[in-house]
């Protein structure tokens, strides 16, 4: 484990997975610590794709490939979570981008934790062929803190992508419908907040502009910065060629 402290909080990363495990301001943990699969806890890195891709298949450049279905019919989430990270330095870690994955690759995250936030950067880097590649970030929030009232979610946007009868985004975007949600929201006008009244708050901001929103959970919501929309690879690819990174980066402030 990485440990990282300041005078406020304290945050700790498992090389395994890559995850953010623990976050803990003024005393109180915000995050979910353990769950029944490795997408249902802490913080973890989607790369090198987002959400679901459907029926785990990849077709990219006139090629098609098979990753195992980790959330049926759909492979979920990218591979990264799922791999060991080495530790580089005091809050750099990395790992390689291998099997299944077919095009190398690999991806960097970096910690950055001070008395009122923390920022966590991410890169993805091709190496000799073109691939797809996105990141973001999938954190699991407490609905209920040790102390202070249960969690409340503040956020606008425009509008979200509609979704097949697969729960697969199809590429139109709609107005925004009632929650509780599970969606992917575009054009926010107002970075995100979660205010545990009596408690904390805490602002979520990055330089990411797509957002996938989970509030369907009793005991936990998600708000998660990615760099495209589940199904990107397929709608509309960001393309690495040789050489060339995918950066970007969350910021989780706290008052």
């Amino acid at each position: 484990m990485v440990h990282l402290t300041s005078s406020r909080a304290s945050a700790t990363i498992d090389p395994t997975g890559g995850r953010l495990a623990s976050l803990v301001v003024d005393g109180l943990e915000l995050l979910v610590t353990d769950g029944p699969k490795p997408t249902r806890w802490g913080s973890f890195p989607m790369i090198p794709w987002c959400g679901r891709l459907p029926f785990g298949r990849l077709e990219f450049d006139g090629a098609s490939w098979e990753f195992p279905i980790t959330s049926p019919p759909h492979a979920n989430h990218g591979r990264t979570h799922l791999q060991e990270w080495a530790v580089l330095g005091p809050n750099e870690i990395r790992t390689e981008l291998s099997d299944p994955w077919p095009f190398g690759g690999h991806a960097v995250q970096r910690f950055d934790l001070d008395d009122d936030a923390l920022v966590v950067t991410v890169e993805v880097h091709s190496h000799d062929q073109a691939m797809p590649a996105m990141a973001g970030w999938h954190p699991w929030f407490q609905r209920q803190l040790d102390r202070g009232e249960p969690a409340e979610l503040s956020f606008s946007a425009e509008s979200i992508y509609a979704v097949d009868d697969d729960a697969v985004p199809t590429g139109e975007l709609i107005p925004v419908p009632p929650g509780p949600w599970d969606a992917c929201f575009v054009g926010l006008t107002e970075d995100p907040v979660i205010r545990w009244p009596g408690a904390v708050e805490l602002t979520i901001s990055s330089t990411f502009d797509h957002w996938v929103i989970f509030t369907e959970p009793e005991h936990a919501l998600c708000v998660e910065p990615q760099s495209g929309p589940p199904n990107e690879v397929h709608l509309n690819p960001c393309i690495l060629h040789p050489g060339e990174a995918l950066v970007g980066s969350m910021a989780l402030r706290w008052a």
